[in-house]
């Protein structure tokens, strides 16, 4: 039996590209930069409405294996073959009874039932990688399929992306990576400001043992303001039930750092 489920090969479309490349280093960046912040706040929201528990874009199962920790029944899909597959190794730590379901998935077409789910989360910017509006009408639209009446959907939006100044190969980070290797990231910045586009056009450059290597990809997203992404929650048959500023559950307001929705859907 496999530790990721899924078959077909699913159509690359804007947005969806450089994920990947991007895995290798997915979590050597992202503990320098989220770290776990967010795992509270996540983990909260599932003990106080329960499972079955579904992750959109678990990537790596940064937050997948602290939400199945709670005791809840958790599945994480992804689009990334190897993003999964950093995901199935992890979540070989867990006891058999809580590890979560790994499923290879587009979120425009889930593979479940409707009304599969009592929580739906899209952590950490995750619908910020769909570009075109038809598809994150899809993706929401989706989400709402496969949750219960009464169903919480949680959306956490990186809104500070649109505000990052353009830079060519800055050189972000670098520090020890794993099994003794020095990793450097060489960065550059472009901003389509009236699209709402950013993207991050990476260079990891990793030193081991007397031999460097390197592995360029992009990164595009895409920042809706707070408004249009309750209009399509609204639209989607959902109602807003708290919008907040930080993983505290800190009131918003437009220069909040991160933004945070939960919405529950219609009955």
């Amino acid at each position: 039996m496999t530790s990721v489920r899924g078959s077909t090969r699913p159509r690359r479309a804007d947005g969806a590209g450089g994920w990947d490349d991007y895995a290798p280093f997915y979590d050597w960046e992202n503990a320098r930069t989220i770290g776990r912040r967010d795992v509270r706040f996540w983990q909260r929201l599932v003990g106080r409405e329960g499972g079955p528990v579904l992750e959109l874009g678990c990537g790596t199962g940064r937050l997948l294996l602290p939400l199945a920790r709670t005791g809840a029944r958790v599945t994480g899909v992804d689009r990334s073959a190897p993003m999964l597959a950093r995901a199935a190794a992890r979540r070989r730590r867990l006891p058999r009874a809580r590890r979560p379901v790994i499923i290879r998935a587009d979120i425009r077409a889930l593979p479940f039932p409707a009304r599969s789910f009592r929580v739906v989360v899209a952590p950490y910017g995750m619908l910020q990688s769909v570009i075109p509006d038809r598809d994150l009408a899809a993706a929401i639209g989706e989400a709402a399929r496969v949750l219960r009446p009464g169903g919480v959907l949680g959306v956490d939006l990186v809104p500070d992306l649109a505000a990052w100044e353009e830079y060519t190969d800055r050189v972000s980070l670098r520090g020890a990576g794993p099994g003794g290797r020095r990793i450097t990231l060489v960065e550059t910045v472009r901003q389509d400001r009236r699209r709402g586009l950013t993207t991050f056009e990476d260079r990891f450059i990793v030193r081991h043992r007397g031999r460097t290597t390197s592995q360029s990809f992009h990164l595009t997203f895409r920042t809706r303001s707070m408004h249009e992404t309750i209009a399509r929650l609204g639209r989607a048959g959902f109602d807003v039930e708290a919008v907040c500023g930080d993983y505290r559950g800190g009131p918003w307001d437009p220069a909040a750092s991160v933004w945070v929705v939960v919405a529950r859907r219609r009955r």
